[in-house]
């Protein structure tokens, strides 16, 4: 059993909600079992919930909005301050959950998955100091206010990343939350719930109610007195949010992310920007809704992409996710891990040219949810490879035609929720679909609104630096209108 099982099952914690500032029963029976995909066995069983147990989230939510919202903005700035302080505090216990509920490589874990979720609460704990609430024009005052309840819907992917998106800035705004994570990856989520415990939180502002989409996902997105509902999921689970959501006229965020394009363009250093791609594809197992996993090139560059690629999947450490050597550990859950073989079998069947990988586990590997990294070749836009999301450690390169020339572009999906460009002159990436800097993501965190992010192709990179510059970008301390936490949080979680 890890630390982390260990330490929620001598809590109690498992078979409870965290609402009103208390640990609850459930007012239901049903159950979820979570399993580790690294031996592919069950570790822990946790509580599920129904519309009653969503009921009395929001009731809880909805009865501290008024004082919460009211209280001064330096004091919601000291309980998120308390709360980034606990995270990075018990760093490693999360990073063991989150290891062991979705199989990323410890190593990741700690150095990514925990830091970058703390670091949504320092942005938003920051940016709050100077956040103008009341603005003038003229004449003219403009007042911000909470919008109220917000129900959270977040994945199995990034677990309390995406927690720590959307909680830390509705916080920050005054609202209150009812929080529902994925219960594929539940484990980090509770040990936050703690967290927002021991910080302080009051009774009511933080509330969490683990259960299944079809049923606490419904309830929280059709509840008359939720105000707005954020989701980062499928297409498929926003639709039927949004779908919920409408009798009640609330608003909806939504993050609906994938398919992203890595444009190479001709004049661009191969041998920088093809490793890079491949990074980038596979970072967190290759599971992130703006992984950029269909790399288009020329076709004159096809075969010098194809050794390049192959040549940086190669490196991929794939094996046991508590091993400090590995990079990569299994895939999250067995239905991912079935959609990524059917996805590979796809692929060969409709003549797909497979550079590297193909199904099944690596061959030292028999249990466990792994998989190994794959890149397929010419790839023609009527292939379902090319259409179709995976999520997950699969990654296409195929040719364009005419890559510097828009028209000829191939087209590039709406769910897409990042979009990059590699080339040594800027307004040579500027002419590919949607304005781009040499490295651009458009945001749909969740309003679609665009950011920008570049990377200067004529100074020597790593994938670490370039992701680190990157970060910087987004975090560090700006207006809210500026970066993409402060868009998610002046813009929609936030406020009117």
């Amino acid at each position: 059993m890890t630390s982390a099982v260990r330490h929620l099952t001598e809590a109690g914690f498992l078979g409870k909600f965290y609402i009103d500032g208390e640990w609850r029963k459930p007012t239901g029976l049903a159950t979820a079992i979570v399993v580790n995909p690294a031996i592919e066995q069950p570790v822990a069983e946790i509580a599920l919930g129904d519309d009653e147990d969503v009921d009395c989230a929001v009731v809880a939510a909805r009865k501290a909005f008024t004082g919460w919202s009211r209280k001064p903005a330096a004091e919601r700035a000291a309980l998120l301050d308390r709360v980034q302080s606990l995270l990075l505090d018990r760093l490693e216990l999360f990073a063991q959950a989150i290891t062991c509920e979705m199989g990323a490589a410890i190593t990741y874990a700690r150095r990514a998955q925990v830091p970058l979720a703390a670091e949504h609460i320092r942005v938003a704990r920051d940016n709050l100091a100077t956040y103008p609430f009341i603005a003038t024009r003229g004449s003219t005052a403009i007042m911000r206010e909470a919008i109220g309840v917000c129900g959270l819907i977040t994945p199995w992917n990034w677990p309390l990343y995406q927690i720590t998106a959307k909680v830390a800035p509705a916080l920050a705004a005054g609202c209150t939350v009812v929080l529902k994570p994925s219960e594929l990856s539940p484990l980090s989520a509770l040990l936050f719930a703690k967290v927002m415990d021991d910080a302080g939180c009051p009774p009511g502002v933080f509330n969490l109610v683990n259960g299944t989409g079809p049923v606490v996902g419904t309830g929280l997105a059709s509840h008359p007195q939720v105000d707005m509902i954020s989701i980062t999921g499928s297409t498929r689970a926003g639709v039927l949010v949004a779908q919920a959501a409408a009798p009640t006229v609330k608003r909806v965020a939504q993050e609906l992310g994938g398919k992203s394009p890595n444009i190479i363009l001709p004049d661009a250093d191969l041998s920088r920007a093809v490793p890079l791609g491949v990074a980038a594809a596979f970072r967190n197992l290759g599971q992130s809704c703006s992984a950029p996993t269909r790399m288009l090139v020329s076709r004159s560059q096809m075969a010098k992409v194809e050794i390049l690629a192959a040549a940086a999947a190669s490196e991929l450490v794939v094996g046991d996710p508590l091993a400090e050597s590995t990079t990569h550990g299994p895939i999250a859950n067995p239905p991912q891990f079935e959609r990524i073989q059917a996805m590979i079998g796809i692929g060969l069947e409709e003549g797909a040219k497979l550079v590297i990988g193909g199904p099944g586990r690596p061959n030292d590997l028999q249990v466990g949810l792994y998989a190994r990294p794959t890149i397929f070749s010419n790839v023609n836009r009527d292939m379902r490879l090319r259409r179709r999301r995976s999520s997950a450690r699969c990654c296409r390169s195929f040719p364009t035609i005419g890559s510097t020339r828009r028209s000829r572009l191939p087209t590039i999906p709406s769910t897409a929720s990042a979009r990059m460009c590699r080339a040594r002159i800027l307004k040579r990436c500027r002419r590919s679909p949607g304005r781009s800097g040499l490295v651009k993501f458009i945001s749909t965190i969740p309003t679609g609104t665009r950011t920008h992010l570049l990377a200067d192709t004529s100074v020597p990179e790593t994938a670490g630096n370039t992701a680190a510059r990157a970060w910087k970008n987004i975090s560090r301390p700006r207006p809210f209108s500026d970066s993409i936490d402060e868009i998610h949080l002046g813009k929609r979680i936030g406020f009117r």
